[in-house]
């Protein structure tokens, strides 16, 4: 036998029904006194707004989820709070009673409701499995928030389920500025899912469009009108035909709908009766969108992954997440390890500290344990210095896009990834990661770097594996035999992160760079001898380094050339001044010093020049990606911000 436990509270205390709406018609309207003995301003007040959120075995969402809808930057007051919880197997109920027990006071009313029995339905087969009972429960709720918003004289109901994160605090505000009839805000997922379609098939079902893609990839930016929306949907309840709106198949116009029995689809199908549109709005970055579990996926399988890759994000987007304090304790700490290497090495500057930060919580996330390895910085070093340090540079090298000598900054990137390489072979470290600080992580990183790790070691044969790097060979790239998940590297560009071998580090150390000086990202494909550049690879002997790459790659920038917040601590730093000795040292009779004549005469006009933190532009990338292991529907979008290339 199973109870059904009501908690309702309100910020004004109880009240019900009448003595509510006259409350609310009464706060619509206040006065403030702007100038004059007698001259005042009506001010009208925001409009009211139900929140209706569904809560089910949700414990690990509902910590960030409460988090954000409080960081909401829309008068408490002028907000009530509609919840319904049933069928946990989890600590969902606990979590909401604790965030209410501080919050209620703040917001207008409060209605929570919830069944105490712990365990999924009879009829269901496992958590995730939704049959006619489960999709019956969730209309008739829906149904009972949507008439409880209208007893109310609520103005909006804002639909919401418990995986959804409204990262921007404005959304309420800005969602309601739109005034349109029905209107969701476009959410980001760690795929191609989110919270509308552009297409709805004969019989009622989702529909791929060309329109999907230019609205998911911001190509077109402002509100759609759509045939659905879902998961995230504000409602303007002083539009009369919004009277019309049902979950309830019976409500519908008899004999015009024999669709499925789904919450959603009905929903839209109601509004497309009655003459409403809805509309997806994309002018802004809202929030992001958990991908619903299909049948027989876990919670503490799928969804946790999935929960770690949008944190991830927000991460990258923001720097920091949202979690009140009173709602931490329900959050674990994740387990950390190495990925089954020897060591994994974060190289990072002292001072770049906003960087070291956010690589932190990403490793906090993803259960990394990294040393931070202090980077070599370019400011602190001087010609002087460098030549002290026994450094000499490669006869005739310039940057290919800017035909320039190397930078300080450059220097140090070589430096700090030397000084691994030699600590590897002091601790006779086997296998090492290296990672740099302006990274992001793709989805599902542990385990993917699993694969390609696992893939690696049964095939054999390498030296290194690149996790993040920018392609400059446009042939595509040969797979390794008997893997999915590597391909022999071409030339590239950037050391985002990769896996190294001990016998790697060895061959890196003997051919005695310092003693003719690239850049890494230069000096690493002529060790695998796939370099353009024949003067340049001549004057190394030893080019046997094998090197892979995972395939689609694990780790991307997190900012391109031209991204607001773009910084680069290698090609914006200050350039050698051409007085050092190139290798062999200064000729007889001359001066003992030697003039660098690669470089760039024209300074000023670097900013327009391609650089090598422009975006990877590839006519054959796609199809690399279309024949790996992963699915191309998680890399076939370009868009802006990085917000859903994925």
């Amino acid at each position: 036998m199973c109870s059904i436990v009501s908690v309702r509270c309100s910020s004004g205390g109880a009240f019900a029904g009448l003595a509510m709406m006259t409350m609310m018609l009464a706060l619509l309207l206040t006065t403030t006194i702007v100038s004059g003995d007698n001259q005042i301003e009506l001010t009208e007040q925001l409009p009211t707004v139900m929140v209706a959120v569904l809560v089910r075995n949700k414990a690990h969402t509902l910590p960030y989820f409460f988090s954000y809808l409080e960081d909401l930057d829309y008068p408490k007051d002028r907000m009530s709070l509609w919840i319904r919880s049933d069928h946990n197997e989890d600590r969902s109920i606990e979590i909401t009673k604790a965030w209410l027990k501080r919050t209620s006071s703040l917001y207008h009313s409060v209605d929570f409701k919830y069944r105490s029995e712990r365990g999924k339905r009879e009829s269901e087969k496992t958590s995730t499995h939704w049959n006619e009972e489960r999709f019956s429960d969730v209309i008739r709720l829906k149904q009972d928030a949507l008439q409880a918003a209208r007893m109310m004289w609520a103005d909006y109901i804002f639909f919401i389920d418990a995986d959804v994160f409204l990262t921007n605090s404005n959304t309420l505000g800005k969602l309601i500025d739109r005034k349109l009839p029905i209107v969701a805000p476009m959410l980001v997922s760690d795929g191609l899912y989110s919270n509308f379609w552009c297409g709805m098939t004969s019989d009622y079902y989702y529909q791929r469009t060309d329109d999907y893609k230019k609205i998911l990839n911001y190509d077109q930016i402002g509100q759609w009108p759509v045939p659905m929306v879902h998961t995230a949907v504000l409602v303007s309840l002083n539009i009369a035909q919004t009277r019309q709106l049902t979950f309830e198949r019976k409500n519908l116009p008899v004999g015009r709908y024999d669709g499925p029995v789904d919450d959603i689809i009905i929903f839209a199908m109601s509004a497309n009766y009655s003459g409403i549109p809805m509309y997806v709005c994309n002018e802004l970055l809202y929030g992001y969108i958990m991908v619903p579990l299909e049948a027989g996926e876990t919670v503490p399988g799928k969804d946790l992954e999935q929960l770690t890759n949008v944190l991830s994000y927000i991460v990258n987007e923001y720097g920091a997440l949202s979690l009140k304090q009173d709602l931490s304790r329900f959050v674990a700490d994740v387990p950390k390890d190495k990925l089954s290497l020897s060591h994994i090495y974060m190289i990072n500057l002292e001072r770049r500290t906003e960087r070291r930060t956010k690589m932190l919580k990403h490793f906090d996330l993803l259960g990394l344990d990294v040393e931070h390895f202090p980077a070599v910085d370019g400011k602190q070093l001087s010609d002087k210095k460098v030549y002290d340090m026994g450094i000499r540079f490669l006869p005739g090298y310039a940057d290919p896009f800017h035909k320039r000598p190397m930078t300080m900054g450059e220097i140090g990137c070589f430096l700090s990834h030397y000084n691994i390489w030699e600590r590897m072979v002091r601790l006779n470290q086997q296998e090492v990661l290296v990672l740099e600080d302006d990274i992001r992580f793709e989805p599902f990183f542990r385990r993917r770097a699993y694969g390609v790790l696992a893939d690696a070691r049964r095939i054999g044969g390498w030296d290194l594996i690149y996790f993040g790097r920018k392609r400059l060979q446009e042939e595509d790239e040969k797979w390794i035999d008997g893997s999915e998940y590597l391909v022999k590297a071409g030339y590239s560009y950037w050391t985002l992160g990769y896996v190294i071998t001990l016998e790697g580090a060895k061959k890196l150390l003997r051919e005695q760079p310092l003693s003719k000086l690239l850049p890494v990202d230069e000096y690493l494909p002529i060790m695998f001898d796939n370099h353009p550049n024949d003067s340049w690879t001549s004057h190394f002997r030893d080019r046997t380094l094998s090197a892979w790459s995972a395939a689609p790659l694990l780790l991307y920038p997190t900012h391109y050339t031209g991204d607001e917040g773009y910084i680069s601590d290698t090609e914006d730093s200050l350039r050698i001044d051409g007085t050092l000795p190139a290798v062999g040292g200064p000729s007889k009779g001359s001066s003992g010093m030697v003039s660098n004549d690669t470089r760039d005469g024209g300074q000023g006009q670097a900013s327009q020049e391609p650089k090598k933190g422009d975006k990877e532009q590839l006519p054959n990338a796609p199809a690399l990606l279309s024949e790996s292991g992963i699915g191309q529907g998680e890399h076939d979008l370009e868009t802006k911000n990085r917000r859903s290339e994925l």
